[in-house]
C-alpha cells in the first residue's frame, strides 16, 4: 500500500511540473488571413477566403483581397482550411484530471439539491488535459458539474487563460439537473410497483424544491438567506437555462412538462431516445444536447446504427441539436463524433454546425461566437487537412479572442520524448 501511494504522489508530481502553455497575448494589430478555405459555421463556405480581425473581433470575411492591403500581418493560408472553434458542451473539462487519482477529481458533490455549487470558482485553467483537446480545435466549454438530482450551475469558458477569472466567458449560465429514473432496477416481486413509486416521490421532492425556490425568489427581502435557492432566482427570469439529463422517452417528456409547468427555459442533455418523441420535442420547441453518438443502442430493439442516424433524423425533424462527449480528456474527440455523422447522412456544413454554431445557440451566445461573421470574437482554428476527418486532421494554427495560442501540450511533449529514445 505504501509503493502505491508513493508512486501516486510520485506521479502526480512528475505530471505538475511539465510544462504548460502560457496563454497568448492581447492582440495588438489587425491580422489578415488569406487563401483559406473558410467553413463559416453556418451553412456558407468561401473557397478561398479572405478573413481579416483586429482587437480580437472579426471584422471582415469574404473574398476581396484589396482590403488586407494596409495590414502589416498577413498570414499565407493557401491550401489550408479554416473553422470556427469547436464548443464542447456539458462537459467536465478543467474539474478532473486523473482519473484514478481522486484528489484531482473535482465535479461531484455529496448531497442531493446542490444549487449553490458552481463550476467557475473550480475550473483549473492550469490543467495538463486542455490543451490537448484545444489541439484538435476544442476552443470553448460549457463546464457543467455531476452527482445529485440538482448538480449545480455550469458555466462556458474560453479555454486560454490564466486564471478562471479570465477564462469564464459565460458565468453560470445554466442550472444541470439529472432527472430521475423512471425505470429504476429491483429484484423484489412487486419490483415494477416499487420503482414506480420510487420515481413519483423523487419528482414530487424535486417538484417541492422548486416551489420553495420560487417562492423564496418572490421575496424582496428574505429573512434567512437559503443559497439554494439563491442560486435559482435568474432561472425565473429566464436568464438561466434548466439543462435537464434525461435519456428515456419518459422521462425526456416528463422532464419537459415539468419545465413547462415552471415556465423555465430547458434543454435536454443525452436524450438518447429524442429518436421516439420528435413530434413532441418539436412541437415545445426543445433543443437537444445529444451525448455520446459513438455508443450501442439504449434498447435491445433499436437498429444498431441508431447513434449514428440520431443527428440526422433531428436534422430533418427541424429540432436544434448539437453533439456532446461524455467527460474531460474524451472532448479531443468531438470533431471525429461529428465527421462519423456524415455516413449517416448528415450534411458537412449540418455536422460542422452541430459542434460550433448550434451549441452557441443552445447557450444563447451566439452573438458572440460559434461562426465565422463579422463582429464576432476571432476564436477559429486552421487546419492543414479535413477538421472532422481524424486521419488528415492536423491543426496548425489558433486563436481565442484574437490571441494567437500555443499548440504545443503534453501528448506531443511525450512523443517527442519518446521517438527520440534508442531503439
Amino acid at each position: 500500500m505504501k509503493f502505491i501511494k508513493y508512486f501516486s504522489i510520485y506521479f502526480f508530481s512528475i505530471h505538475l511540473l511539465s510544462a504548460q502553455p502560457a496563454p497568448g497575448t492581447v492582440q495588438k494589430e489587425p491580422i489578415a488571413i488569406t487563401g483559406a478555405e473558410i467553413h463559416i459555421g453556418n451553412g456558407r463556405t468561401i473557397v478561398s477566403g479572405v478573413l481579416i480581425f483586429e482587437r480580437g473581433k472579426i471584422s471582415y470575411v469574404g473574398e476581396d483581397v484589396s482590403k488586407t492591403n494596409q495590414i502589416q500581418r498577413v498570414i499565407d493560408a493557401k491550401g489550408k482550411k479554416l473553422y470556427p472553434g469547436f464548443i464542447a458542451m456539458a462537459s467536465n473539462l478543467g474539474l478532473a484530471e486523473i482519473e484514478q487519482v481522486k484528489a484531482t477529481l473535482d465535479f461531484r458533490e455529496f448531497g442531493t439539491y446542490n444549487t449553490n455549487i458552481r463550476s467557475l470558482t473550480s475550473y483549473n485553467t492550469d490543467s495538463k488535459v486542455i490543451p490537448t483537446v484545444r489541439s484538435n480545435g476544442v476552443l470553448m466549454a460549457q463546464v457543467a458539474p455531476q452527482g445529485g438530482i440538482i448538480s449545480g450551475q455550469s458555466s462556458v469558458f474560453q479555454l486560454d487563460a490564466w486564471n478562471w477569472e479570465d477564462a469564464v466567458y459565460a458565468a453560470d449560465e445554466g442550472i444541470f439537473i439529472q432527472w430521475p429514473n423512471p425505470s429504476g432496477i429491483s429484484r423484489r416481486v412487486n419490483a415494477e410497483v416499487s420503482a414506480e413509486s420510487s420515481y413519483q416521490k423523487e419528482i414530487k421532492a424535486l417538484r417541492d424544491y422548486f416551489d420553495l425556490a420560487k417562492a423564496y425568489a418572490s421575496e424582496k427581502a428574505p429573512t434567512e438567506v437559503h443559497l439554494g435557492y439563491d442560486g435559482m432566482r435568474k432561472l425565473w427570469t429566464k436568464e438561466k437555462t434548466l439543462f435537464i439529463r434525461a435519456g428515456a422517452p419518459k422521462a425526456m417528456i416528463h422532464a419537459v412538462q415539468f419545465a413547462k409547468e415552471y415556465n423555465v427555459e430547458v434543454v435536454l442533455v443525452g436524450a438518447q431516445g429524442a429518436g421516439h418523441i420528435l413530434s413532441f420535442l418539436k412541437e415545445h420547441r426543445i433543443p437537444v444536447v445529444l451525448a455520446q453518438t459513438h455508443r450501442l443502442p439504449s434498447h435491445a430493439d433499436e437498429a444498431v446504427n441508431m447513434p449514428y442516424l440520431l443527428p440526422k433524423i433531428l436534422q430533418e425533424a427541424g429540432i436544434l441539436f448539437c453533439l456532446s462527449m461524455d467527460g474531460y480528456w474524451e472532448q479531443r474527440n468531438l470533431a471525429f463524433q461529428a465527421g462519423h455523422c456524415l455516413a449517416y447522412g448528415l450534411s458537412y456544413q449540418d455536422a460542422l454546425a452541430s459542434i460550433s454554431l448550434n451549441a452557441a445557440k443552445i447557450l444563447r451566445i451566439d452573438s458572440r461566437c460559434g461562426s465565422i461573421e463579422p463582429g464576432k470574437d476571432a476564436t477559429f482554428f486552421i487546419s492543414d487537412g479535413d477538421a472532422l476527418d481524424m486521419k488528415s486532421q492536423k491543426i496548425i494554427q489558433a486563436f481565442i479572442q484574437g490571441r494567437e495560442i500555443d499548440l504545443d501540450n503534453k501528448h506531443k511533449e511525450l512523443y517527442r520524448r519518446f521517438s527520440g529514445k534508442p531503439r
